[in-house]
């Protein structure tokens, strides 16, 4: 077949594709009507978690399965708005990494708000001003975010989903090589988590820090002979050009966002559990409230003590554990936990993320 031949035999598959959209948006409509009467949240984590995953064992490529999920979480996101447009909280400013956990959890047919603190995204959900919050909780190399962990003793939000982002620097600039340029505007964060890269391809040249990745963007935007470490939505957002990808030392680093909301998901068979408690004060609490997970096999992914900010010394625990509070053994653990703490709250049950 002819290149002209295999263009209109695309074009044929498009109108294909742009039918069954419209059904399934029509779809998608109807369920809306269907939970607007009975009062049913808008955003399941676990049927979209359901959908990817059969949809990725479906393909058989050429396309791989992670362009698959891609092009669905936006057909998700535009047939979700179908039913209620979503409205999302985030720590702004936009072009943030939060920013892109935010858009890739909703996809880009929510309405996403930046806030200027983390307390800010809590209280938002809680007045009902949005829908749901993304707020990052933890980094692979920094550790935990602690304004995040200390919100939860003010609110009743509860964690219904979890993600988690890459961390990639990049270098933006106007310059056409790296020998053009002079200044370098980044966040203090960057500029640590990239600085072998830095000392190996820009010696010498002057660094300014910026409040933001994305106000290092913007400078570099309007300074001739600069350039910004920055993710690429901020990049993109300031129309700057991104010169060299991946200019991170650690390729692994990643960040881990959590959604704030009032779902309750079902079990999916891979889910997570978050917790917080606090303990008497007096020798080997923490021990004894801890064997409750031992002796009912559940795994523990994290936990973290916080200052209870009620009383000198005393402190909260957060866990999070691999389970649902539906399975049989997170239930147990629970039931004994609770025998051995000064209180004991659950956060959330949610599909783990990938």
């Amino acid at each position: 077949m002819s290149v002209h031949d295999l263009r209109k035999e695309i074009d044929t598959i498009d109108d294909r594709i742009v039918e069954l959209l419209n059904r399934r948006a029509a779809v998608a409509s109807e369920i809306g009507r269907h939970k607007a009467n009975t009062r049913t949240h808008y955003f399941t984590p676990e049927r979209e978690r359901a959908i990817l995953q059969r949809l990725s064992a479906l393909g058989k490529g050429p396309l791989p399965p992670e362009a698959l999920r891609a092009v669905y979480r936006e057909i998700i996101s535009a047939c979700r708005a179908l039913e209620k447009p979503l409205s999302i909280a985030f720590l702004g400013p936009p072009g943030t990494f939060s920013h892109q956990a935010a858009i890739t959890r909703f996809g880009t047919s929510s309405a996403i708000e930046p806030c200027e603190a983390i307390p800010d995204i809590f209280a938002r959900v809680e007045r009902g001003s949005c829908d749901y919050g993304v707020v990052p909780v933890e980094n692979s190399l920094a550790g935990v975010i602690p304004e995040t962990l200390d919100t939860f003793l003010q609110s009743n939000v509860r964690v219904v989903s979890e993600l988690f982002v890459p961390v990639v620097h990049n270098l933006a600039t106007n310059c056409a090589s790296l020998e053009e340029i002079r200044t370098l505007y980044s966040h203090p964060q960057p500029l640590a988590q990239c600085k072998q890269w830095l000392r190996a391809h820009l010696p010498g040249v002057e660094v300014i820090e910026s409040g933001s990745t994305v106000r290092a963007a913007e400078a570099a935007a309007g300074d001739a002979g600069s350039a910004a470490l920055c993710p690429a939505l901020a990049a993109e957002l300031t129309g700057i050009p991104i010169l060299v990808e991946h200019t991170e030392d650690n390729p692994s680093n990643r960040t881990r966002f959590l959604v704030l909301g009032y779902n309750e998901p079902d079990p999916t068979g891979r889910d997570k559990t978050s917790l917080m408690f606090s303990v008497h004060h007096r020798a080997g609490a923490l021990f004894r409230a801890m064997a409750a997970f031992e002796k009912y096999d559940v795994n523990l992914t994290m936990i973290e003590s916080r200052p209870a900010k009620v009383a000198v010394w005393e402190y909260v625990f957060y866990v999070d554990v691999q389970g649902h509070v539906r399975d049989d053994c997170v239930a147990r653990a629970l039931k004994q936990l609770k025998e051995q703490t000064l209180f004991l709250t659950v956060l959330g049950s949610y599909p783990a993320a990938e």
